[in-house]
């Protein structure tokens, strides 16, 4: 990846790159306050945007009244509104992350389990952290990078050239390498040498190597990969999720014991041992998982598009 900054001011420049330096300025500004203060300020944003993004909103309220039918409709609603606000949160989070310092980032997160992964480790096959995409996910690799020294993580490639250098450059300050989402070859490389891996599959995946897996009683289509490459390293895979303190005033990082019998000869089954963890762990803390994701799209027949309903009542 190109280091020098010319990078950014030659090949960045043309004006559909605009936003992105407007994002990547107000990130910079935004690390020099308190970090409180960052937090509130993201929540105001992200309420402004539950108002203006309306088909990110209906997509997140679908994916409500499928996952969480046992909430009101006006418990529902609420939850939409702290949904945006700590997406608004995650601006700050993400800063922080990519430019803040580490020494103030430290004191804001505690971390259970450390001992699982120290333990996993010690056996010298590396270690997979199966994660989900909750809102505060680009904070806490500031820390594990500095415990974890090997610790690397695979990302989905942005189609704005601009925005994937800029993301790519922030993640790579705390890991030491990323690996593209498909790259399994380079993360079987880096669990030889013992290395710690970042693994979110929770996003729909229709592609070869896929299950219908059901995600809070309704079926998805997930990448069930992780127990291939489990399999062919010999990696423990362990649970590893995070969420901020109701009161905002710091993270819990929870690193949970590695599986047993993992993996075996039903992916399917083993991918849904995985997502019921990270189900229990959405019940703790459900505005902060990605719900404006169409988690359920790709689907086979005969099951419905069931984001049909909110693309027509956003247009109505």
């Amino acid at each position: 990846m190109p280091s020098d900054s010319r990078f950014w001011s030659v090949r960045f420049a043309a004006l559909r790159y605009a936003v992105v330096w407007v994002v990547y300025g107000f990130m910079r500004l935004l690390v020099l306050l308190p970090f409180r203060w960052q937090i509130r300020l993201g929540k105001r944003c992200g309420a402004l945007a539950g108002r203006l993004m309306r088909a990110r909103r209906e997509i997140a309220r679908r994916n409500l009244e499928l996952c969480l039918p046992e909430l009101t409709a006006q418990d529902r609603e609420s939850l939409l509104d702290r949904h945006f606000e700590a997406l608004g949160a995650s601006i700050a989070e993400t800063a922080m992350g990519w430019f803040g310092s580490v020494d103030r980032i430290r004191p804001l997160i505690r971390i259970e389990g450390r001992e699982h992964l120290d333990a996993a480790l010690a056996k010298g096959r590396g270690a997979i952290l199966f994660t989900g995409h909750l809102t505060s996910l680009e904070l806490p690799p500031a820390v594990l990078g500095e415990l974890w020294p090997n610790f690397c993580g695979m990302y989905k490639p942005q189609r704005n050239p601009a925005m994937n250098q800029l993301m790519n450059r922030g993640r790579l300050r705390n890991v030491r390498v990323l690996f593209a989402k498909d790259n399994v070859r380079g993360m079987l490389k880096a669990l030889k040498n013992n290395a710690v891996v970042w693994y979110a599959s929770d996003q729909s995946y229709g592609h070869k190597g896929s299950a219908l897996i059901r995600f809070f009683n309704e079926p998805a289509m997930t990448n069930t990969a992780i127990c291939r490459i489990a399999k062919s390293s010999g990696a423990a895979v362990l649970p590893y999720f995070y969420r901020r303190l109701p009161d905002d005033s710091g993270y819990v990082v929870d690193i949970g014991a590695p599986l047993d019998d993992f993996p075996s000869d039903d992916p399917a089954h083993d991918v849904e041992r995985l997502t019921r963890q990270l189900e229990n762990y959405i019940r703790l803390c459900p505005e902060q998982y990605l719900w404006i994701h169409q988690r359920f799209k790709g689907r086979p027949a005969p099951y419905p598009d069931v984001y049909a309903r909110s693309a027509a009542r956003q247009s109505g």
